[in-house]
């Protein structure tokens, strides 16, 4: 490019026209501005949204700007507070946002005061309810559905001169208790993290435990609100419920007042106790803080446990429907005219019943006697087998013998006929006399005569031999306690029952054929023996 044409091109620029640089930037700036403002105020200027009057007894404690609050959500500001002439009253503006919105005639409001890191107060807003009409823009609640809150002046004006000397008592007492130095006395029994320090000083110590205290407490918070959605709605629900089924009850409450009152009565006479168990409760807390630990890793198990039952409750209601009709029919099975009545015909028996298990109590130990005696003496003693002889032993038990002669006497006893029994002994037809001995009489005691016999064998001897003297019976020993009888060791005597006692255990006694003879021939058996055989001429040859 050529300079003459570079210096025309300069000359052109210097004669064009337009806005200022300064101006435009300006306007660019107030643009921003606006939109600035409008992005974060979300207000159009000059305008206002829907606003709403309240009378308040005292506006002392509200200030501008403060919030109005729905449920402790913020949904507005105070805008303005006017005093009313010749009153303590005040109107105060809100201006509620959308969210806020519909409010009824009916609403109420309430200055409370905010939590102390906010500090100030704030309106609580209840908008009323649903079927009532509505307040439009710039309406006015009355003084009527307003409340304030009571100021520290107002109390102390309303307390009595007996009741702020208590008050002015009760903060110098607790100011000695928060540093009083305790002693050793005062001591006994305190945790030993704050023996020998004050109130104060032991406060302090517990803080290093807040920070823990806190986190547990907010995992508690936590889990109240539950697992799944509307967990705690329902909670609400259901404690709604509880509190009007009390309500329609006025006696259950009143009872149920009566009973706390009563429950707290018997714990402050158990003060020691409780005092007692208060120092076991840290460890008790801390004991309490590892099971905690170990039910929170059971947990998951017992969701999915609570998961898998919830269909059965779910249920639940479906089978006591189900369950009403069998109740139906039971109830009149429980009536009087079918189980009651036959309840009431047991009755007495059930009485007779209880007597009877009264006196098995008494008769069971003497049963136990009995069985413990046969099965200690009366068995064993029945098991023994008796050792007559070489030739008269039979191998057998003794108590299987005792039936055998049962069963011969019984087939041999028979009449004819088969009607009566009768014992049949051989009195004659040998050559041998012996006699049983004197024989019980037919009256009383009274002896009677011997009785004689004439065996044809010749007898072997006595086993066991007749005793003089009945064997003592011993009541003082129960029966399992004695021995079991030496059966096989019984006395023997000879045939006629004179000379000494020899032991004859499974051998027979010798006989004395000439002693015998000679004793028959003088008896009177002997005699008698003689006129009735027939034999007694061939038996003299």
């Amino acid at each position: 490019m050529s300079p003459l044409f570079r210096r025309q091109d300069t000359r052109l620029r210097k004669d064009r026209t337009g806005a200022n640089p300064f101006t435009v930037g300006a306007v660019v700036l107030i643009i921003v501005a606006i939109g600035t403002y409008f992005g974060f105020a979300k207000h159009v200027p000059f305008t206002h949204g829907f606003r709403v009057k309240a009378v308040f007894t005292s506006a002392n404690s509200i200030r501008a700007n403060s919030p109005v609050r729905i449920a402790g959500v913020n949904v507005g500001k105070v805008k303005d507070i006017q005093g009313l002439p010749n009153s303590t009253a005040s109107v105060v503006t809100m201006e509620i946002d959308d969210k806020g919105l519909p409010i009824h005639k009916d609403a109420t409001l309430k200055i409370r005061p905010r939590i102390f890191l906010e500090g100030n107060f704030y309106v609580e807003l209840q908008p009323g309810t649903p079927g009532s009409p509505t307040l439009s823009d710039g309406d006015t609640i009355p003084v009527t559905q307003t409340a304030v809150p009571v100021q520290l002046d107002q109390v102390l004006t309303a307390l009595q001169g007996n009741t702020r000397a208590d008050l002015q008592d009760l903060l110098k007492n607790y100011g000695q208790a928060l540093t009083y130095q305790p002693t050793a006395a005062d001591d006994l029994g305190q945790d030993p993290d704050v023996k020998g320090l004050t109130g104060a000083q032991a406060l302090n110590k517990a803080a290093r435990y807040a920070v823990p205290a806190f986190r547990d407490t907010s995992i508690v918070n936590a889990a109240f609100l539950g697992t799944q959605p509307h967990d705690l709605s329902g909670v609400v629900q259901g404690l709604g419920r509880v509190t009007k089924a009390l309500d329609t009850d006025e006696t259950a409450l009143q009872d149920l007042v009566t009973n706390f009152n009563r429950t707290m009565a018997i714990f402050a006479g158990e003060s020691t106790n409780l005092q007692r168990t208060i120092h076991l409760l840290p460890d008790v807390i801390h004991t309490a803080h590892r099971a905690l630990a170990d039910l929170n890793s059971a947990f998951p198990a017992t969701r999915a446990f609570a998961r898998e039952i919830l269909p059965g409750v779910r249920e639940t209601p479906a089978t006591i429907t189900a369950a009403f009709p069998w109740i139906a029919q039971a109830m009149p099975l429980l009536s009087n005219a079918e189980l009651g009545g036959l309840v009431k015909d047991l009755s007495p028996a059930t009485a007779d019943l209880a007597k009877v298990s009264d006196a098995t109590i008494q008769l069971l130990p003497q049963a136990d006697l009995v069985a413990k005696c046969s099965t200690s003496v009366l068995l064993p003693t029945g098991d023994i087998k008796i050792q007559d002889s070489s030739s008269l032993t039979t191998g057998r038990e003794n108590y299987k013998e005792f039936w055998y002669t049962m069963v011969g006497l019984a087939s041999e006893g028979q009449n004819f006929d088969g009607n009566g029994p009768y014992v049949r002994f051989q009195p004659g037809g040998g050559d041998q006399t012996i006699s049983s001995g004197p024989t019980g009489g037919a009256v009383g005691n009274q002896t009677g005569p011997a009785q004689l016999f004439n065996p044809a064998s010749q007898p072997l001897g006595t086993l066991p031999r007749y005793p003089a003297l009945r064997p003592p019976y011993v009541d003082n020993v129960p029966c399992y306690k004695n021995k079991i009888p030496d059966l096989n060791g019984a006395q023997s005597g000879p045939p006629d029952g004179s000379g000494n006692a020899v032991r004859s255990v499974g051998r027979p006694l010798a006989p004395k054929p000439s002693t015998h003879r000679r004793s028959a021939s003088h008896s009177v058996t002997a005699q008698i023996a003689s006129r009735l055989n027939p034999f007694r001429g061939k038996a003299k040859k």
